[in-house]
């Protein structure tokens, strides 16, 4: 290569430097505003973004508006399933263990740590109670809807009636957590009522059913000599601390046939009649099937005469 090329391409390189630190010092500049004008100053892209995210909240809210409107409808369902439904056709509400307890925290979690996680976070545990209760309505009703078809035949079953002759009643003891347990002496669920009366008094079966079990029990413990009567449509009775069992396991009975006597056999200290109104698995208090065939008056004598603490049994 000849002395004057060499000085040519020295030269072409030599003037490559300064363009270059020109293009870099350019390409800075232009990060540096673009970086700046996307931060600070909304572009296409970012009004885009925000644009959603306005949507995204907008719908948020109407659907909370919505689910509102939904949980009142289910509200109003559930009062007249209560209040209505349930009255006529002498039914308990049904009951649902945890079904409208919420769901933990843990559940939510992958909606968290986001600008509108609150707001997500709520609307999603609305929609879950609301399917907790829409869930809990549908069964009710399908309940109603098999106690319709069989209003007749579940009238006669349904325990309507005292399980022994009223005037035969000395005293009465009622359903629920003891004072004072008068064995254990602790506080202790009372699963049915007591009703005190003298030794061999007749025991009816309160509403038509089949027995499902009759057991002699413990001689000092328990039930003793009891009779379990299945109504079905969800009610059972159960009669404890007989004398004497007259029925059999398996035996159809009909409201008011005497199916036992009162006795004082288990844990008993004294002859009473220990009786229950299961429903759904669950007790309840049978005050409230004692009401239905009795006066305002004689209802209200029964409160006022009801005692709160016995010495007679250990159920």
């Amino acid at each position: 290569m000849s002395a004057e090329e060499t000085n040519i391409e020295r030269k072409v390189r030599i003037g490559e430097y300064p363009l270059l630190r020109k293009l870099l010092l350019g390409f800075i500049i232009i990060s540096i505003l673009n970086f700046i004008i996307s931060y600070f100053l909304y572009t296409p892209k970012l009004y885009s973004i925000d644009s959603e995210n306005r949507e995204l909240v907008l719908k948020y809210n109407i659907l909370k508006d919505r689910i509102s409107t939904l949980e009142s409808r289910i509200d109003e369902i559930n009062h007249r399933d209560k209040y209505v439904y349930r009255a006529l056709f002498s039914a308990d509400t049904l009951a649902i263990d945890g079904i409208y307890n919420p769901y933990p925290e843990s559940k939510y979690a992958a909606l968290k740590g986001d600008t509108y996680s609150s707001l997500m976070v709520s609307s999603w545990k609305d929609m879950d109670e609301l399917a907790r209760k829409t869930y809990a309505a549908t069964l009710s009703l399908d309940q109603l809807q098999i106690l319709a078809k069989n209003k007749e035949r579940m009238a006669q079953a349904i325990p309507a009636i005292w399980p022994i002759d009223r005037t035969k009643l000395e005293w009465f003891y009622s359903f629920g957590v003891r004072a004072k347990h008068p064995i254990y002496k602790t506080r202790k669920m009372h699963k049915g009522v007591d009703l005190s009366c003298k030794r061999g008094v007749p025991v009816y079966a309160t509403g038509d059913a089949i027995v499902e079990l009759t057991d002699n029990g413990l001689r000092r413990k328990g039930y003793g000599k009891q009779v379990l009567l299945n109504h079905e449509f969800g009610y059972k009775t159960r009669y404890a601390h007989l004398n004497k069992i007259l029925v059999k396991s398996g035996e159809r009975v009909v409201r008011g046939q005497i199916i036992g006597e009162v006795g004082s056999t288990g844990g008993s200290t004294g002859p009473h009649l220990h009786y229950e109104v299961i429903y759904m698995g669950r007790n309840v208090n049978p005050v409230n099937y004692f009401n239905r065939n009795m006066s305002s008056d004689e209802y209200r004598q029964l409160m006022e005469n009801m005692k709160h603490n016995t010495d007679l049994e250990t159920e």
